[in-house]
């Protein structure tokens, strides 16, 4: 009982110092964010932009059963790709990864031109909106590109190579993803 009655006053002297200081990290979840050359973006999101990387952009497309050339290139040889297959699937990967570069490199110039605007004060409503949209519309192809690979991947591949690639990834039962149409979007032929 008596060592009770010690450690209750020790506990609220101790939570006196440390919630506060816990407190003042929850109140700005922000402020780790102030060292960033451009605040917006953390530096792993710059170097995946610059190295076209595909930054969960083609989620859409890998999730509904539509390969993308990094994956089918990792699973290689689970999928027991042809030496034509894989030549053409290392092509879409670099044609596709040169694209997302250059376009990540402009996004990263964008977003440091918007930072320094806001840095520096000087910035108005036009210029900001005319920024913000540059950056949306550069992001959008960004998008497209990374996309636009998973579509350019589907006629390189075997319905079965498809499948597979579903199975290696362990995203389940592959005929479930296409609700009743086949890997190209089409009805089943019956």
């Amino acid at each position: 009982m008596q060592t009770a009655m010690i450690r209750l006053p020790l506990f609220c002297a101790i939570t006196l110092f440390v919630l506060p200081a816990a407190g003042a990290a929850q109140d700005n979840p922000y402020a780790a964010f102030q060292d960033r050359d451009i605040r917006a973006l953390a530096p792993a999101e710059i170097q995946g932009l610059l190295e076209g990387a595909g930054l969960g952009m083609a989620l859409t497309a890998e999730l509904n059963g539509v390969p993308g050339p990094l994956h089918v290139l990792e699973e290689a040889e689970g999928l027991d790709l042809t030496p034509e297959q894989l030549a053409a699937t290392e092509a879409l990967f670099e044609r596709m990864r040169e694209q997302a570069g250059e376009l990540g490199r402009q996004i990263v110039e964008a977003e440091e031109h918007l930072e320094r605007r806001f840095r520096h004060r000087h910035l108005d409503r036009e210029t900001l909106f005319r920024l913000t949209d540059e950056i949306g519309r550069l992001r959008g192809e960004l998008r497209a590109v990374h996309l636009d690979a998973h579509l350019d991947m589907l006629p390189i591949l075997t319905d079965e190579q498809v499948e597979r690639y579903q199975e290696l990834r362990g995203y389940g039962d592959p005929d479930a993803m296409h609700h009743g149409h086949d890997h190209h979007g089409h009805p089943p032929h019956r």
